[in-house]
């Protein structure tokens, strides 16, 4: 294993380097780096979609979920949406090198603000090999250099992504090293990584709660956490109907297995004998299973075709990650509030009001990375916001928050320009 260590002071080593010249390269040859590695999506689909079958047969031969499942696979749709999102990208404006907050002094200097990369960000995921290219053309386009390190589960997809995709930075004149992955899934590794703050500038994990815990105690550099996400959708009793079961069962059906998708649907008492049996037959026909409070459940059970039990405790503050709700009946806008509070975990929540105070009260009252009014929680992600894809979305406060695009991974140096002044 000390050799495997070695090898990974070299990638940190080699990242450091690289970082150096792409804090100064142009943005046409990153923007064509981009697009290359957009046509290699398509062109070596072939090879992609048979590297993604190795992991996907191991995974179902290993007892994987199908929530986890579903996040590992590819397919020719998939492929394509990796594609566009990454030309996408390209076409976004370029952070680096913009100048902000510029002022002139009284004594003459001229003071400003410059934006600068990150410098080598790394970054540990599991299952979802999509991200290796998210991320990689997220932090091409920013100037920095990334370390990978992906699941086991996903070893074969991810080794031919990078592949892929560095050939396509070489062709474009970029460093040969400014995509790296950590081939070797041993643990001892991804200790070691989360030990090189001298190569390092920002560290993400992307996974369970378990993974983000184990990162955020144990690492030495900077980290940015979130992932999890535990979404309510609030039916306000002055609720347009029609709007709140389209929304609700889009946030829950659309992609359930997904962070952002609805975990737990919140009823107003003087809505919910008109709302829920409405929104219980949509999700009944999509196959969701509601776990229902007491007020709920009496109110649904009359129902046949649903697909009811009631709540626990545990149901509260639970990311279900598959066709499961949770449903409780509150007071007041004040219960669902402090409802949000206790069991939200900062990534996204959502009000379907037509009462302009009420929605006010919980656009500024909700603490949390998004917060919608009359729309779907689904739309928390990188391209749905114009960031053209993700690093992640943080549910932390610093040093940035919700969907990490560009900007989110660049910091900024003071310029002061100067005619011969000196300090009195």
């Amino acid at each position: 294993m000390s050799v495997e260590i070695e090898k990974l002071d070299q990638m940190g080593k080699k990242a450091k380097t690289s970082a150096r010249k792409l804090a100064h390269t142009s943005t046409a040859v990153k923007n064509q780096a981009l697009l290359n590695i957009a046509d290699a999506l398509t062109a070596n689909q072939k090879e992609i979609l048979a590297a993604n079958t190795l992991d996907c047969d191991a995974a179902r031969a290993s007892g994987m979920g199908d929530a986890m499942l579903d996040r590992l696979i590819l397919n020719p749709d998939r492929l394509q949406g990796m594609a566009e999102d990454v030309r996408s990208i390209a076409a976004l404006p370029d952070p680096v090198g913009e100048s902000f907050d510029t002022k002139t002094i009284p004594n003459g200097l001229i003071i400003g603000r410059r934006r600068v990369p990150l410098g080598v960000i790394a970054c540990i995921y599991e299952s979802r090999p999509n991200v290796t290219i998210d991320i990689s053309s997220l932090c091409l386009k920013s100037g920095n250099a990334i370390i990978l390190r992906g699941g086991k589960e996903t070893i074969n997809s991810n080794k031919s992504l990078v592949k892929i995709s560095s050939e396509a930075c070489i062709k474009a004149g970029l460093p040969s090293d400014t995509i790296q992955y950590i081939e070797n899934p041993d643990r001892v590794l991804v200790e070691h990584l989360m030990t090189m703050k001298w190569a390092i500038d920002l560290l993400i994990p992307r996974g369970g709660a378990n993974l983000i815990k184990f990162v955020r105690e144990n690492a030495t550099m900077a980290v940015v956490t979130g992932g999890i996400g535990v979404c309510h959708t609030y039916i306000d009793k002055a609720a347009d109907i029609e709007k709140a079961v389209a929304i609700a069962y889009n946030a829950k059906v659309q992609r359930p297995t997904v962070c952002n998708a609805l975990d737990t649907l919140l009823v107003h008492k003087n809505i919910a004998e008109n709302y829920l049996p409405k929104i219980a037959k949509e999700w009944a026909k999509a196959g969701v299973n509601m776990h229902c409070d007491k007020t709920a459940m009496n109110l649904l059970k009359a129902i046949p075709e649903l697909k009811l039990s009631k709540s626990t405790d545990e149901d509260w503050g639970k990311e279900f990650l598959a066709l499961i709700a949770a449903v409780k009946v509150v007071n007041s806008l004040d219960e669902a509030l402090d409802h949000i509070e206790q069991y939200g975990s900062g990534h996204s929540e959502a009000i379907v009001s037509e009462d302009y105070t009420s929605a006010m009260r919980f656009l500024d009252e909700v603490d949390t990375a998004a917060v919608y009014v009359n729309a779907s929680t689904r739309f928390t992600d990188g391209a749905q916001f114009g960031l053209g894809a993700e690093v992640g979305i943080s549910t932390q406060k610093l040093h940035a928050r919700g969907p990490l695009g560009l900007k989110e991974l660049t910091t900024y140096k003071w310029t002061i320009m100067g005619t011969g002044q000196v300090r009195p």
